[in-house]
């Protein structure tokens, strides 16, 4: 894919996961560039549903663009994560509303239906109070707090930052998307189960196996959500 078709790809995302629910004015999506392991691709600093192929940045590993466009503050979160996790090529940074509280409460993100079963591993979570005391505005502005969530994330698919919101990643655009719009969705379920009662998770097996099949049927979700992201509200 050329870099031009990962732009209008970005570019398309953040308007999927703005109609979803997953970014509203803040968060940000990126893409690692397929040509070049050690660039990605991140809008500039704006609202996401805003975003169209002319507003994307391109970054080195350690956030630095030759663009002088105002980029993420938190820029970093990307980079660090490409850097220590060379399989993701895509990461996604929300403040999704149902997931907030699973990051603030001693209760654990659980995969309750199969769309979400990439959650049976386990979620990490990011407790920036462990790197800069208490004092912080929460937001990972630099690499070395990139560097320390990277690590707390190491081999899953999500983590939960403390107080502020979540990371998501895959090995492709359309799977990161997917695991964001899954993760929020599975958040929102989580909490009306746990409400009426005992909750069934899914086991590890079931998790796997419902991740290793949802996982091929990407595009057919991609689709829909393309559709309703360019019809608008």
């Amino acid at each position: 894919m050329t870099v031009a078709d990962q732009t209008a790809s970005l570019a398309r995302a953040n308007r999927i996961l703005v109609t979803e629910g997953v970014l509203d004015a803040f968060g940000h999506v990126s893409v690692r560039v397929t040509d070049d392991p050690d660039r990605f691709l991140l809008a500039r600093n704006m609202a996401p549903a805003s975003v169209t192929a002319d507003d994307v940045m391109e970054f080195d590993l350690d956030g630095r663009s030759e663009d002088e466009r105002r980029p993420y503050l938190e820029r970093f979160i990307h980079s660090e994560i490409y850097r220590a996790r060379p399989d993701v090529m895509a990461v996604v940074h929300s403040h999704s509303p149902s997931v907030i509280p699973f990051g603030v409460c001693d209760v654990e993100l659980r995969p309750v239906f199969h769309m979400a079963g990439f959650l049976a591993d386990g979620v990490r979570r990011f407790e920036i109070r462990d790197e800069v005391g208490e004092g912080s505005d929460l937001l990972v502005r630099n690499g070395a707090l990139g560097a320390a969530l990277a690590r707390t994330l190491a081999d899953a698919p999500v983590a939960l930052m403390r107080g502020h919101g979540s990371v998501a990643v895959a090995g492709s655009l359309e799977l990161a998307v997917y695991r964001a719009i899954y993760t929020e969705k599975n958040a929102a379920i989580q909490c009306q189960a746990q409400a009426m009662g005992t909750v069934e998770y899914l086991t590890v097996g079931e998790g796997r196996a419902a991740a290793a099949t949802n996982a091929g049927q990407v595009a057919r979700a991609w689709d829909l959500w393309s559709r309703a992201a360019a019809e608008g509200p």
